[in-house]
């Protein structure tokens, strides 16, 4: 099974650019994609439902917001759209589809860089969804969990981590929560558990020489429940060509709907 996750900060912008064309070649059973800052009223299906696919999108109320996608192979047997806050809910962050013992969820954390009123915004949302993340691990499921997470874990995670100790997406509570994450809840950093490399980032600042110099983060996850782990089996960011400021985060694993 091939998963793909990317955020494609617009993803009539990432068409644009190609993604559609690339994902045709891929050979994915699941894609997940984030912030595409649209209302499926306004996308082509012949372009954004391909036929290979059965597409779902959760929309943010607000236009040119936020929002989620998830196409699949196979059909699922449910689609979750939201995880319960109205406050985030409205700006279209999760899209879970469940498969007999399976569920794929795409999410879009928010960010807090831009304020702090969206960084107490991310805290409410990390204290809303660390209850539903534990309801997940009672289900008799496995979960796996893509999207931006917009937050870099460790050090190894991004390349100025000295700099960034007191910014957004690097924060010692954010750092913290996905210990609690990583740690007593058991999932797991499935990228982690196959590539262990320092530089290897799926986020670059459009300052500067950002991308030129890998001067890079880490915030596209796949998170999985811990069932998983043996199950992985490669993972690669993929940097050839540019869809968005993010990269597409590719993960294959010996598992079957």
């Amino acid at each position: 099974m091939r998963i793909i996750t990317l955020n494609a900060n617009g993803i009539r912008a990432s068409a644009r650019k190609g993604f559609f064309d690339w994902l045709a070649g891929q050979s994915a059973d699941l894609v997940c994609i984030q912030e595409t800052k649209a209302q499926i009223h306004q996308l082509k299906p012949e372009i954004f439902m391909p036929q290979d696919y059965h597409c779902e999108y959760f929309d943010a109320v607000k236009k040119g917001y936020s929002g989620v996608a998830c196409f699949s192979r196979i059909a699922p047997k449910k689609v979750i759209r939201g995880f319960g806050p109205q406050e985030f809910d409205a700006e279209g962050r999760y899209l879970e589809l469940q498969f007999p013992k399976l569920s794929v969820v795409s999410l879009y954390m928010p960010s807090g860089s831009s304020s702090e009123q969206r960084q107490q915004a991310k805290f409410r949302f990390m204290e809303a969804f660390m209850p539903y993340l534990k309801a997940l691990r009672r289900r008799r499921r496995e979960c796996i969990i893509c999207g931006d997470w917009n937050i870099a874990h460790q050090q190894i995670d991004l390349k100025n981590w000295r700099g960034n100790k007191k910014n957004s997406g690097f924060l010692p509570e954010e750092r913290a929560w996905l210990d609690e994450l990583f740690g007593p809840l058991n999932y797991v950093d499935a990228f982690r558990v196959v590539d262990e490399r320092p530089d290897q980032y799926t986020w670059w600042s459009n300052r500067g020489q950002a991308w030129a110099k890998n001067v890079g983060w880490r915030i596209d996850y796949q998170v999985i429940t811990p069932g998983l782990k043996n199950k992985v089996r490669e993972a690669s960011i993929y940097k050839e060509n540019r869809f968005s400021d993010h990269a597409p985060l590719i993960m294959d694993y010996e598992l079957e709907f």
